[in-house]
């Protein structure tokens, strides 16, 4: 099983998001997945996108 090590989510979904993870607000969608791919790498994690405006990054 994975770790969640972050939550990328737009600002329309910054209320939808909470919990132990670092959480990182993106303007929108193309901010989002620019910020995903960039900590997918920092991380060295996978980004999943659930496809509901948030983006997690699992380290498996």
């Amino acid at each position: 099983m994975g770790q969640i090590m972050a939550v990328v989510a737009t600002e329309a979904n910054r209320q939808t998001v909470a919990g132990g993870a670092p959480i990182f607000i993106a303007d929108d969608a193309d901010h989002q997945q620019k910020v995903a791919f960039k900590l997918e790498k920092i991380l060295d994690a996978s980004a999943h996108d659930l496809e509901n405006g948030i983006v997690i990054l699992v380290k498996h």
